[in-house]
């Protein structure tokens, strides 16, 4: 009697179908990969700034009117340019200012502005032209 022997392994359409379904995980995964780096880099670009709202709240209720004690960013203890943005900032005119960061990163996140804008009344508000699941926490686009 003969006996067959059966070749050991997998088969070339076995082989196709374990491809196809990495390929389908993959199509699903790396938008959402995307969008988790550039939410981290608008957080991280959010932190910058929030640095500054103490040295800029304690000025503008010491009644400082002096505009180059704001709009240099140095003397809000921050730096104009980090990593992760360019920081500007307004005067308080009224009690109503900004400290602004134009952000640095990837591409989705590239060129928006996260803004810190304090109303007449002091309250802060977080503001920004980032897409809503990019936004941190505390913003509205």
């Amino acid at each position: 009697m003969s006996r067959q022997r059966r070749s050991a392994g997998f088969t070339l359409i076995e082989l196709m179908i374990v491809v196809a379904i990495i390929a389908i995980l993959a199509a699903i995964a790396l938008p959402l990969y995307s969008d988790y780096v550039a939410r981290s880099q608008a957080v991280a670009a959010l932190d910058e700034i929030t640095s500054g709202r103490t040295a800029y709240e304690e000025r503008a209720n010491n009644g400082d009117s002096d505009a180059t004690l704001y709009t240099t960013v140095d003397n809000l203890g921050m730096q104009q340019d980090t990593e992760r943005c360019h920081v500007t900032v307004t005067a308080p005119v009224n009690g109503v200012g900004e400290i602004i960061c134009q952000i640095k990163g990837n591409p989705e996140v590239k060129d928006r502005k996260i803004t810190l804008a304090r109303n007449s009344s002091g309250n802060w508000k977080c503001q920004t032209t980032l897409a809503t699941r990019q936004t941190p926490k505390g913003c509205y686009p």
